[in-house]
C-alpha cells in the first residue's frame, strides 16, 4: 500500500477526487534522440512503484521503440551500459504496461510479431481518447 501525502489527505477531506491511473503518451518523443527517452520511461517506473496503474502508449515516431531491435540499440546517455530496452524492461517489471498504437504497424511496416515482449498490446485512437477523458486518469505527454 502506498503512503498517502498530506496533500492527498487534504484533497480527500475536501471531497476532491484523486486519480489512480496514469497514462503517458509518447508521440513527439523521437527515438533517434536517446536523451528524450529517459524522462517518460523513468516517470512511468516511479508511478508504478507508487502503486499507480500506468500505461505508456507509443504512437507516431515513438512507436518505433516497441519494434524488436530498436530500443536495445538506443541509449539515454552516451557511454551508458544500460540501453533504452533495459529501462523499458525495468518499467515493465515495476508494472508499467506498454502499448503500441495500431497505425504504427502500417507506418513502420510492422506486425504484432515484430513487437518486443514488453508490449502489452495494440490499441487504437478510441482507446486513448477514452482514457484521456476518464476522471480516474492523469495524462502526461512527451
Amino acid at each position: 500500500m502506498r503512503s498517502v501525502s498530506a496533500e492527498t489527505r487534504y484533497a480527500v477531506y475536501c471531497g476532491q477526487h484523486m486519480a489512480s491511473k496514469l497514462i503517458i503518451v509518447m508521440a513527439n518523443t523521437d527515438p533517434r534522440n536517446g536523451e528524450e527517452l529517459g524522462a517518460p520511461i523513468f516517470q512511468a517506473t516511479v508511478a508504478a512503484a507508487m502503486d499507480f496503474e500506468v500505461e505508456v502508449v507509443c504512437t507516431a515516431t515513438a512507436g518505433r521503440l516497441l519494434k524488436k531491435g530498436v530500443a536495445e540499440r538506443l541509449f539515454v546517455k552516451t557511454g551508458s551500459p544500460k540501453s533504452v530496452l533495459d529501462f523499458i524492461k525495468d518499467a515493465h517489471e515495476a508494472g508499467v504496461k506498454f502499448l503500441c498504437c495500431s497505425p504504427n504497424l502500417d507506418l513502420f511496416d510492422m506486425s504484432q510479431e515484430d513487437l518486443i515482449p514488453e508490449c502489452g498490446g495494440i490499441v487504437g485512437g478510441a482507446y486513448l481518447i477514452e482514457r484521456v477523458m476518464d476522471d480516474d486518469y492523469r495524462v502526461l505527454t512527451y
